[in-house]
């Protein structure tokens, strides 16, 4: 291993050997750690993030799924142990976190990982492993889809629709910061709560029957300009009502189908938008990553770490992300 090398030799990790409910996640003991190769970089990894796509590929309720068996994950914060021959901004010991931009390694539910060296990011000592394992594809996502799909200005107001789980906090502090008015849904009293700290101008309770009527209320009766919506397959019709003329919804997150009304979009001549992260140029990663980095710097982003649970337990975080009746920021696992 050029760089250095892992003490251990061999390592525990989460393998799924066929696609199904959260069970088919087992843990497998003395499987070989990893050496890097060319450009790729070997993680220790300190806390692994779990995201909603995790629950869905792992489901095989995707239309792109990895080969089988795999390991699931695409977040996470760790020590550099090794690097290949051709890295050149890491070095064994750095403090990094990681967000892989697609298929082909295995993930990060495991006590190791093997990473691009694009995929790669220096992590700043005041973050500590389980917050830097809530910034990859949560903070990624929501830059992604306020200001590179929806080019969100200062001038519009956003509405996160389902503003308490981690990308809808992350787009929560981006819009703040970036002096962007901004309204917030969330399903519980804490959920509320905690959307009003990180940020929300105004929040509203998603499971009341009159939700929307306040929303348009807050608005002057004109909608909003932006909407990043967590739940398409039951909320976007809704919000295609909520928006304002020539606004966006952008589609983060979706569990099944939905029927709308197209004659919303044709009226108010809207847009809908989905978001894929791993459809990113390196250009826009770059972009993604020096936000991150600035808002770190700056002190306002500020990941919040709802719970973690140990590796062996990654089956019962992966139903906590799905049954939960609001979420309340990132769940991660440490391995």
């Amino acid at each position: 291993m050029s760089g250095g090398r892992a003490a251990a030799s061999v390592m525990r990790a989460i393998r799924v050997a066929k696609f199904g409910a959260s069970d088919v996640m087992k843990v497998e003991s003395g499987l070989a750690i990893p050496e890097p190769s060319s450009s790729q970089v070997l993680v220790k990894v300190g806390a692994a993030g779990v995201n909603p796509v995790d629950t869905y590929i792992r489901s095989g309720n995707r239309a792109s799924l990895p080969s089988l068996p795999y390991t699931p994950g695409a977040d996470a914060a760790g020590t550099v142990e090794g690097i290949g021959p051709n890295v050149k901004k890491y070095k064994p010991g750095d403090r990094v976190y990681v967000c892989k931009s697609g298929p082909g390694l295995p993930g990060t539910y495991a006590e190791y990982t093997l990473v691009e060296e694009k995929d790669v990011f220096h992590l700043p000592a005041n973050v500590d492993f389980k917050q830097g394992a809530a910034l990859g594809v949560p903070y990624f996502t929501a830059y992604r889809a306020l200001f590179q799909k929806c080019h969100t200005q200062p001038r519009h107001t956003v509405l996160i629709h389902g503003a308490s789980g981690s990308v809808g906090i992350a787009a929560l502090q981006f819009c703040r910061q970036y002096g962007v008015k901004v309204l917030g849904t969330a399903g519980s009293a804490q959920g509320l709560e905690l959307i009003k700290t990180e940020g929300a101008h105004q929040v509203f309770n998603h499971r009341e029957e009159d939700y929307i009527k306040e929303i348009m209320a807050a608005t002057d009766g004109k909608g909003v300009d932006v909407i990043v919506e967590m739940l398409a397959n039951v909320n976007l019709q809704k919000d295609l009502e909520m928006l304002a003329q020539g606004g966006t919804v952008a589609i983060v997150g979706c569990r099944g189908n939905i029927e709308i009304s197209p004659r919303f979009v044709m009226a108010k001549e809207s847009s809908v938008v989905g978001v894929m992260l791993m459809s990113s140029t390196q250009e826009e990663r770059e972009n993604q990553a020096a936000a991150v980095h600035a808002g770190i710097k700056g002190g306002w982003i500020k990941p919040v770490v709802y719970k973690n649970y140990p590796l062996e337990e990654a089956p019962a975080a992966h139903r906590e992300v799905i049954e939960t009746k609001s979420a309340q920021g990132r769940i991660v696992l440490v391995p």
